[in-house]
């Protein structure tokens, strides 16, 4: 019989292609798989709360795994031997103990990303931000992210050919902020389709720098139409910064 663990992990995609394995590529999943494997001895396959794109950051990741071993959570130095195996890059927090019912994926009611632009040049963030040159309109931007609490259909803002079943999430919360050089955008949702946040980021950058009118972003929020949106932004500013549960789920699954 085997027990089941969630781990809570972080980790800087710079030199990842992704979380989620994939052939040739060198990913966050494959070596937290081999790490793990090595360390318990046994193979061990772990399942993530989502995905994210290459080049994409984590503050706040969750991916559960099966062991056939007791106890792991209570070994004072399986995190300290785990994070030795681990490049500098991938960092574990915790390892908890569930119920062999409970899903990472699956269970999680919302996850939570930052977008950071920078608005000046800084050698400390090169390379964790986006840098724009030029002042935005945020007032305009923030009017705009107001609005997609009232969307359901996310397709204007979906990478094209995506083996998602639906495009419908419900946006919780979407705001911009200034914090001394930076501008944030911070969006937490139900569920977020693949390269979503980035799509959002660049069109409403292109509000922000006059580019696009708020009735024009509108009218592409209905057109459902990932063409008529604007560009990608760089993978380098995004931060997946929150994974959460419903309250009281540990105690609820906790083994």
């Amino acid at each position: 019989m085997t027990c089941r663990y969630f781990i809570e992990l972080s980790f800087r995609g710079t030199n990842y292609h992704g979380w989620q394995i994939q052939p040739n590529a060198l990913t966050v999943q494959s070596l937290l798989n081999d790490a793990l494997s090595v360390l318990l001895r046994e193979p061990v396959f772990t399942t993530g709360a989502g995905r994210t794109d290459a080049g994409v950051h984590a503050v706040h990741f969750v991916a559960h795994f099966d062991s056939v071993q007791k106890g792991i959570e209570s070994d004072p130095d399986i995190l300290f031997r785990l994070n030795r195996i681990l490049p500098e890059d991938i960092a574990v927090q915790r390892i908890i103990a569930v119920h062999p019912g409970a899903h990472c994926r699956f269970d999680a009611v919302s996850r939570t990303y930052i977008y950071r632009i920078s608005r000046e040049k800084d050698p400390f963030i090169t390379g964790l931000s986006w840098h724009i040159y030029g002042n935005m309109d945020t007032e305009s931007m923030n009017r705009v992210s107001a609005t997609l609490k009232e969307l359901s259909d996310f397709t204007s803002f979906s990478r094209l050919h995506s083996a998602a079943k639906t495009n419908n999430c419900r946006i919780m919360h979407a705001k911009w902020e200034e914090k001394e050089n930076l501008l944030l955008f911070t969006v937490k949702a139900d569920r977020f389709l693949r390269n979503m946040v980035r799509a959002l980021v660049g069109t409403m950058v292109e509000v922000g720098l006059g580019k696009l009118s708020e009735k024009e972003f509108r009218k592409i929020t209905e057109r459902r139409d990932r063409s008529a949106a604007g560009v990608s932004a760089p993978a380098r500013g995004l931060f997946l910064t929150s994974v959460e549960y419903p309250e009281g789920y540990f105690d609820i699954y906790k083994k």
